[in-house]
């Protein structure tokens, strides 16, 4: 049942997109835009501010996470009965973040079998085929 009623609704919606009065209703929109603001400054104004507003929100909401987590993770700690001494914060210094990049990446590389880096080649006899002969996929250069 309630199938049917979005394929209805679906329908109605495919059936307006169709309709001329759509395309008139939009043709309309637009040259009441180009009224407005005939050279674009306005809706490039307006594109310029969205995104520069979601880069400063993208920024404040990366800053405030680590914040966010390490006071969840000290809460949940103190939850489970430790002392507020063996609590403190630990903060990760330059020289510790590039010790731990380190032996991740030296890690990564040992996963990395080595190989031999030798060449074995076996001729194998096989019986003429005309279906592996080379010959007859290249052409012949007439001079």
């Amino acid at each position: 049942m309630i199938f049917n009623l979005i394929l209805t609704k679906l329908l109605a919606v495919i059936q307006y997109a169709q309709s001329d009065s759509l395309l008139q209703h939009i043709h309309e929109n637009a040259e009441e835009f180009e009224e407005v603001d005939p050279v674009g400054f306005g809706l490039a104004a307006v594109g310029i501010a969205v995104v520069f507003s979601s880069l400063l929100l993208l920024y404040v909401v990366f800053l405030n996470l680590t914040k966010l987590i390490q006071s969840q993770s000290k809460k949940k700690r103190l939850k489970e009965g430790h002392s507020e001494s063996s609590v403190k914060e630990t903060e990760l210094t330059g020289e510790i973040n590039a010790a731990i990049s380190a032996a991740l990446y030296f890690y990564s590389q040992e996963l990395h079998d080595q190989e031999s880096e030798v060449l074995t080649i076996n001729r194998v006899s096989r019986t003429y085929s005309p279906w592996s002969s080379k010959i007859y996929g290249l052409r012949q250069n007439p001079r």
